[in-house]
């Protein structure tokens, strides 16, 4: 295959292969994470989840990263990305631990999402750094292809996690304090391999003057906006709507998510247990559309250009979503999250070889930064609309039919800016 034999070209370079191994033991970590507070936000059988109380979740634990973010890009900018992978790491060991504590314990509500919201908003550094730094570990030539295998496999990663998650809760024990300890572990796991990497690997290059943390913070707003400026150059006037299309897909894939956990904990299953199982196969379906996405991409993505197979996916999508949704029927569900994963995942690719092919180093911290507060802040907007829009168990024509036209939007959009 293909995939097989483009895996094993960027093996051969050793910081590939040691910042893939961070990649896969985070993500997985985070795979594991997520279920567990999904488990027990969602489908503990002694709370009744509406869609209004899903998307105060998200919004508790999303939204306040987006005052977080950017100074992230900033201080990826600064601070070197090895030691921002180390100690992010050890400090969401250290924070899932809490969390477990939390869920033990008669503690309050709020206290396990203020837990909760720290892992997440640590997290946001170490995803953004790992983007940051994939140019530093592989040639300008194989960066497509770096694109294109490394953060799917770390999406696989976190699909393995979660099926993990659902292992060891519902056959070694039924707890999901359980559950956010394996995680832990796993954080462990991957700030020991960033401890393989040296410590100048990835950059970024510029050699700043030390400075305070003050001095850092009031210059947050002067140097995003220096970034926003270099994003937004005629020549990189691609990679800022690449940006944009993608915050709309994942405004679509957050209002089908909180449809979908509505669908399982409600409409499709009887049992708490039997909506937790439907819910793993539809993220595994989900990750099998991701990995198709990291096979069928660099051909499409090299034939089209990737802005134009960021149009062919979010057409897709279009099409499919509807047709696939409408009926709320289990194996509908479980093909359109296979279909979901690979456009979604197809599209993310391509916007992230736009960008970091148009972005010089000393921005692309602060670039990815921006990247995921704006993820963030449409997905937490997405779960607002759907608890608007959908009834108590998660069947919702027009919110199906208002995904499909923004899908639709950013195909007609994308192509127009794209066409030669």
């Amino acid at each position: 295959m293909a995939v097989v034999r483009d895996l094993r070209v960027l093996l051969r370079f050793q910081g590939f292969r040691r910042l893939l191994a961070v990649r896969l033991l985070s993500q997985g970590a985070d795979g594991v994470y997520q279920v567990a507070l999904a488990a027990y936000v969602v489908f503990s059988p002694e709370k009744q989840t509406s869609a209004a109380a899903v998307a105060s979740a998200m919004a508790v634990l999303l939204l306040p990263y987006s005052l977080v973010g950017p100074f992230a890009g900033v201080l990826l900018d600064r601070w070197r990305r090895r030691q921002v992978l180390v100690y992010g790491s050890l400090l969401r060991a250290l924070l899932a631990s809490a969390t477990a504590v939390l869920i033990l314990s008669p503690a309050p509500d709020w206290l396990f999402y203020v837990s909760a919201l720290c892992v997440t908003a640590v997290n946001r550094f170490v995803l953004a750094g790992l983007s940051a730094s994939l140019p530093r570990v592989v040639d300008a030539e194989r960066l497509v292809i770096a694109n294109s295998l490394s953060p799917t496999a770390g999406t696989l990663a976190a699909t393995a996690g979660g099926g993990l998650a659902f292992v060891v809760r519902l056959v070694v024990a039924d707890s999901d304090a359980a559950v956010v300890l394996v995680g832990a572990g796993l954080y462990l796991c991957a700030a020991l391999a960033a401890l393989t990497m040296a410590r100048e690997l990835l950059g970024p290059d510029r050699n700043l003057v030390r400075e305070r943390i003050r001095e850092i913070l009031t210059g947050t707003a002067r140097d995003l906006a220096a970034g926003v400026r270099h994003l937004s150059a005629p020549a990189r006037r691609e990679a800022a709507w690449a940006l944009v299309a993608m915050a709309l897909m994942r405004f679509c894939y957050g209002a089908l998510l909180v449809m979908l956990l509505m669908l399982c904990r409600y409409a499709l299953t009887s049992t708490t247990d039997d909506g937790l199982a439907l819910l793993g196969l539809a993220l595994g379906a989900s990750g099998a559309g991701f990995f198709a996405a990291a096979v069928v991409t660099p051909w499409a993505a090299g034939r089209l250009g990737p802005g134009r197979w960021i149009v062919v996916c979010a057409g897709a999508a279009a099409l499919l979503e509807p047709a696939l949704g409408l009926p709320f029927a289990t194996a509908p569900l479980l093909v359109a999250a296979f279909v979901l994963g690979l456009i979604t995942q197809g599209a993310k690719i391509a916007a992230d070889t736009i960008i970091q092919s148009s972005v010089e180093d000393g921005f692309r911290g602060r670039i990815f930064s921006v990247y995921d507060v704006l993820f963030n802040i449409f997905f937490v907007g997405a779960a607002a609309v759907a608890a608007l829009m959908l009834p108590p168990d998660g069947r919702s024509a027009p919110l199906v039919i208002t995904v499909a036209v923004i899908y639709a939007t950013v195909a007609v959009t994308m192509n127009r800016l794209t066409r030669p």
